[in-house]
């Protein structure tokens, strides 16, 4: 990303005449011992009153204590999740906070698993964020059991550029005193939006390439039937995903002889994905050798980047490697390693690219087997 201090600018000063709109309004009074309260609405329309300032917090659900590190690190985080402490590959926000592993276990963690309210209580945070948001009352009967206020986030749809995350941070800022990084963190992420859609929306349609996502995990681990349609990292590239076919959205499986029918240019494979297609092709190596891709040597990765709901910096880094691969001539000035670590340092405080590609490979070329 180039000389777009000024742009960054604009955006932020936008950003930050829209805090008051929408999720995340607060008004302020004092109760009747002098302590400061607010009144905040969450990502599910649910009116919080808390006390100021907060000085302990805990993050519960996919994703929730990802989206407090991109505010505020590890600053007042009382507790993690065992699900935090199991492994921290894959997820860049522990890689960068190795600290959090050390802190006391609130809970199992995992989106099969309620919160735990009696090890909650023991680390007497003063504000409760959670992803667990399936279901209003639970939320609800979470924030009655501890007495402690519960705080509602969301990934949205698309997660990477979705404006429930965009909310999601703004509100983190607002309760943790941190709005003007919160509205800096916003807008870096539409600067990039803005960036990617700017370099490709202008190639003609016409000398587009097919292209195809597969091995994308969903719920564990799957091979080159795992797909997407309306895949936002092709999206926000203006690429011509032919999964878009199905009139579908979201994760899904494809019938394998459907992706032969398709036979897109290029192939992109996640790289969580990749051990069970080098398996597969094992198996069933004519399928493969089928696809003109494979033939072509047009068969590429991405760094996998759904641990426990979507890490969006390693996300965003793929789509600018996705756009170097299709448009080299619109990303000529782009160096995708180095650009993944100015995303994971905006972010995060720290590059961390060299470690993602240790754990998984990196951006390159693939080969089958």
């Amino acid at each position: 990303m180039r000389n777009k201090s000024f742009a960054l600018l604009i955006i932020t000063m936008f950003l930050a005449a829209l805090t008051l709109c929408g999720c995340g309004f607060k008004t302020a009074r004092e109760d009747a011992s002098g302590v400061n309260m607010i009144t905040i609405t969450d990502l599910l329309g649910r009116q919080v009153l808390l006390a100021e300032p907060v000085e302990k917090v805990v993050a519960i659900g996919p994703g929730a204590l990802r989206l407090y590190c991109y505010i505020n690190g590890t600053d007042k985080v009382a507790g993690v999740e065992q699900m935090e402490k199991d492994s921290p590959i894959g997820r860049p926000y522990l890689l960068a906070n190795p600290s959090l592993t050390a802190l006391a276990v609130i809970g199992p963690g995992g989106p099969n698993n309620a919160p735990d309210p009696e090890k909650i209580l023991a680390v007497m945070p003063d504000v409760i964020f959670t992803t667990y948001n399936s279901d209003r009352a639970a939320v609800d009967e979470l924030q009655a059991k501890t007495g402690i206020p519960v705080v509602a986030l969301s990934y949205g749809q698309v997660s990477t550029f979705d404006p429930g995350v965009y909310s999601s941070l703004k509100l983190i800022g607002q309760i943790t005193g941190q709005e003007k990084k919160a509205e800096e963190i916003v807008a870096y992420l539409e600067e990039c939006k803005q960036d990617l859609a700017d370099r490709t929306k202008s190639f003609p349609d016409n000398e587009k390439p097919a292209v195809y996502v597969g091995g994308l995990g969903s719920k564990g681990t799957h091979g080159i039937e795992s797909t997407q349609g309306n895949y936002s990292l092709f999206f926000v590239v203006n690429a011509y995903n032919v999964v878009d076919e199905t009139g579908r959205s979201g994760s899904l499986m494809i019938d394998k002889e459907k992706l032969i029918q398709w036979d897109p240019d290029k192939i992109f494979i996640d790289l969580g994905g990749y051990q069970m297609v080098q398996q597969d092709y094992q198996k069933n190596p004519e399928f493969y050798q089928a696809l003109s891709a494979v033939q072509k040597g047009e068969l590429y990765s991405q760094l996998p980047y759904n641990y426990y709901a979507a890490n969006i910096d390693t996300a965003l880094a793929n789509a600018y490697y996705i756009g170097k691969v299709l448009y080299p001539g619109q990303f000529r000035d782009v160096d995708p390693e180095k650009e993944a670590d100015e995303i994971y340092q905006a972010l995060l405080g720290k590059p961390l690219y060299a470690q993602m590609a240790k754990d998984f490979g990196g951006f390159k070329k693939l080969t089958l087997p």
